[in-house]
């Protein structure tokens, strides 16, 4: 059983989505980071596990401030479930990409389990995806901006290298 009731849990994960939500916005990553506690446990499928908050810090930093990660918008959770029993809430999160210049969002989505350490920290993170759709909706999205005349340079880079032939 968990030591942490329900309604902790759900007001817990509230400021954590709210704080992910204004990092996303003002780019800076150091307020979602600090949500983990000091040895936290992060399972991140293509990049591998980290350990520790430090460790944490600089995958996100380097991952969100490198395309296409900077491109990518907000991370809102389209459903979420609480496990109270383990102090667990599990959702999907969806992974919006910049309006390529005509109004089209395109995303991908992936399964986060979050747990919880109390005081408002978290202790381990598990992010489940195909990391395969997170490429494709890349390479979309670069063919949108490259035929709306908005492809960066370092879109261009990126395709060149992950979006193979046409």
């Amino acid at each position: 059983m968990s030591a942490y009731s329900r309604d902790e849990l759900i007001a817990a994960f509230a400021g954590f989505e709210a704080t992910v939500d204004r990092a996303a916005r003002t780019r800076d990553w150091d307020p979602w980071v600090d949500q983990y506690s000091d040895d936290v446990t992060y399972v991140e499928h293509a990049a591998g596990t980290m350990h520790g908050r430090e460790q944490v810090r600089s995958w996100i930093w380097k991952t969100m401030e490198t395309f296409p990660g900077s491109y990518m918008t907000s991370f809102p959770s389209l459903w979420t479930v609480v496990d109270d029993a383990r102090g667990r809430v599990i959702c999907e999160l969806d992974n919006p990409m910049r309006d390529p210049g005509d109004g089209t969002i395109i995303s991908a989505t992936n399964i986060s389990i979050v747990t919880y350490a109390g005081d408002g920290k978290w202790c381990r993170q598990e992010d489940v995806y195909n990391p395969l759709r997170f490429v494709a909706a890349t390479v979309k999205w670069c063919r949108k901006a490259e035929a709306l005349g908005t492809l960066p340079d370092e879109a261009a880079a990126w395709l060149r290298q992950y979006g193979g032939d046409r």
